[in-house]
């Protein structure tokens, strides 16, 4: 899946794909671009036209590097504790050699494979907007891929092919590319030994990891889950959390495979292990900013509360109300669980059937959980399946349908994930009120590129459009947001690692070198509190939120002549102006260009509809000036927006509904004026 870039000795361009790249892949550069007939064709008769980088930087470049060579750290300071690779016993399995030979291919509704491999799970090896962080990340920092192969490709990672950290050493034939698969989810071990709960043999593994002990320490640190810190099985045990001797009978060893029942698989600690992400180059000083470590050694406390918090997903969750037992939602993630607490309860939602083929006459379990593994990706699977199509050899278990589903599932969970309430407290106010009913932020992960928010369209009588806020542009991709609201992280660089590195201090998409947050109001969940949010390094920046508040308001000043108006909340996964970074800053290979090809295929990103909602106004035609008092101002107010309009069809000033605006509008106006200061509205 890696090839030699023809021209530069020692470094790798990604490709996994049959696209047709020219030039540098912008589209006005020559023949740049996707090429017409690979975009018509889709999957079939494609060709491959390799771009090296000598011929990336003939067409122009594909970015401007750092002012500095990367940051000089080594592996040694992304180790992280835990199983380390090459750390002795059996490799991982790769799931479609193995596990899917049972547990695929009867019902697609419970069968966990044929949904594990529609998730960004099953595919957080291939996506390719992965690779084009990665490259970025190693220029910036040295061994910085190291910390994202660990979560994207673990299977990897334990058997020692995640150096370099390029991921050219990454086989296919081995499973590398097969993501967080089933072998890695179901070998992990509890840190934290619970005798009469644990499996007896985990006291034993946890004891050969130095200094590692029962209670899950460290050196006397607690190994709190972030990063892939992870403790694998050296053996093929395979585990989870039904009883299988029970319903098998004890031969189930022989007649398949080993096992162990583990109540780990059942708690959000599992899903911890990648869903929080911290940087261990920065350490956190004692004013709460954070600065570059010493180099050449692990951070020194391990801890990822002292370290830069590039995602706190799990922490967000261990803070709110839904850590301290099931909230009653009404089944609204799906399943058969109304009251949900865990990060399994949403995003495997229970069901009941069977879990492997019906020809070993398996039993009928009341409880089993989907592997949906849903999330807010709306475009990057289909992406992945056009880079991969099956027709040319490539396995990805991924089939169409599968796909078309996955990504349905994930539109509709964000759909599920909150609620529009719209008000209008006076009438020249209305008020748009989004609450979140996720466990934690909203949204959350990841946060470079992606973003939520509102869109109010006010109409008038007539139903013609008089004025919007949050306007998007499906042809540029350009979000027109100064005038709403925007859910969104912001990260960048202080002053000290601006001087380091030649960035300017401020905002950055650079996340290994990004060491300050500089805004974040995204919404929180049920339960929060400012002291519990920012123990864990989440409380908002730059904005604020009351404890106990997990929605959030945003009062539009109500436009004259609007009779009613519509409100949509929206998520993108990938803005335009990440995936240009993506593509310009990329100066080792062509996975920049790649992913910014395949974003403009695939509708650059489109918003999804999360929200929608209408309200219809009450009005005060006379307070045009919509202070909420009736006088001299609003002749003023309506007669300077008369005269910027004056000769037009502006539908905002047509007071007499004439379909012009002149001076009968004056007329019209000053009638409706007269009628309000006589008896108010």
């Amino acid at each position: 899946m890696m090839e030699e870039a023809p021209g530069r000795a020692g470094w790798l361009i990604f490709r996994p794909a049959r696209l047709g790249l020219v030039g540098d892949g912008r589209p006005g550069a020559g023949e740049s671009g996707l090429r017409g007939d690979a975009m018509r064709a889709q999957r079939a008769h494609r060709r491959v036209v390799e771009v090296g980088w000598a011929a990336l930087v003939a067409a122009g470049g594909v970015g401007v590097a750092l002012a500095t060579d990367p940051v000089p750290t080594t592996l040694d300071d992304f180790f992280l504790r835990g199983s380390q690779p090459l750390s002795g016993g059996e490799a991982l399995h790769a799931s479609l050699h193995n596990c899917s030979i049972c547990h695929s291919g009867f019902d697609e509704a419970t069968e966990p494979y044929t949904r594990w491999a529609a998730s960004m799970m099953g595919q957080a090896a291939r996506d390719p907007i992965m690779h084009a962080c990665l490259a970025i990340a190693n220029q910036d920092v040295a061994w910085a891929g190291e910390m994202c192969l660990r979560c994207h490709a673990p299977i990897a990672w334990f058997d020692g092919r995640s150096e370099p950290p390029d991921g050219s050493a990454l086989m296919d034939a081995l499973g590398d590319f097969e993501g967080v698969s089933c072998s890695v989810c179901h070998r992990m071990v509890d840190p934290v030994y619970t005798p009469g709960q644990s499996p007896a043999r985990d006291e034993g593994i946890l004891a050969a990891l130095e200094g590692l002990t029962p209670e899950g320490h460290q050196n006397g640190v607690p190994m709190n889950p972030h990063g892939a810190n992870y403790v694998f099985d050296p053996m093929d045990y395979r585990r989870g959390p039904l009883d299988l001797a029970a319903d098998w009978g004890p031969d189930f060893d022989q007649l398949f495979h080993m096992w162990e029942r583990s109540p780990f698989h059942m708690e959000s600690r599992l899903c911890a292990t990648c869903h929080d992400v911290s940087n261990p180059v920065y350490e956190r000083q004692p004013d709460g900013t954070y600065a570059l470590g010493a180099l050449g050694t692990p951070h020194s406390t391990q801890n990822k509360y002292d370290q830069f918090p590039i995602e706190r997903t799990y922490s967000e969750w261990s803070a709110s109300l839904f850590a301290q037992g099931p909230v009653e939602l009404g089944g609204r993630f799906g399943g058969t669980r109304t009251a949900v607490s865990s990060c399994q309860d949403c995003h495997m939602p229970r069901t009941e059937g069977r879990l492997c083929l019906p020809m070993f006459n398996p039993p009928h379990r009341a409880v089993i959980a989907q592997h949906n593994f849903n999330g807010a990706n709306s475009w990057v699977l289909r992406a992945v399946h056009f880079l991969y199509p099956r027709e040319e050899g490539y396995e990805t278990g991924l089939r169409d349908a599968s796909v078309e589903d996955a990504v349905a599932r994930n539109a509709e969970m964000m759909a599920l994930a909150s609620d529009l309430e719209l008000t209008q407290p006076s009438w020249s106010a209305l008020n748009a009120r989004v609450v979140n009913y996720t466990g934690h932020k909203l949204p959350t992960g990841y946060h470079e590129g992606r973003r939520m928010w509102v869109n109010v369209k006010f109409f008038n009588a007539a139903g013609e459009l008089i004025a919007e806020h949050g306007r998007y542009d499906e042809q540029t991709a350009t979000l027109h947001g100064a005038d709403t609201k925007v859910y969104e992280a912001v990260h960048g660089v202080d002053e000290a690692v601006a001087q380091m590195t030649g960035l300017p201090v401020g905002p950055s998409f650079h996340f290994v070198l990004n060491n300050k947050i500089y805004f974040d109001n995204r919404i929180p969940p049920m339960g929060f509190t400012n002291a519990a949010f920012a123990a864990v390094q989440a409380e908002p920046v730059g904005y604020t939120y009351a404890d106990g508040q997990y929605w959030d308001d945003t009062v539009y000043t109500v436009p004259p002549l609007a009779a009613r108006a519509e409100v949509r909340v929206y998520h993108q996964t990938t803005t335009r102006e990440y995936i240009e970074f993506l593509r310009d800053e990329n100066v080792t290979n062509s996975a920049g260009v790649l992913a910014y090809q395949l974003w403009e295929m695939f509708g650059k990103s489109p918003p999804t509809l999360m929200d929608e909602g209408e309200i219809v106004l009450e009005s005060c035609a006379a307070d045009w000036g919509r202070d909420g008092a009736i006088n001299s101002n609003d002749i003023s107010a309506f007669l300077t927006q008369w005269l910027g309009a004056a000769g037009t069809q502006d539908a905002g000033v047509d007071v007499d509904g004439s379909g012009a605006v002149d001076s009968g509008d004056i007329a019209a106006f000053l009638t409706v004026w007269l009628a309000g200061v006589a008896g108010g509205c």
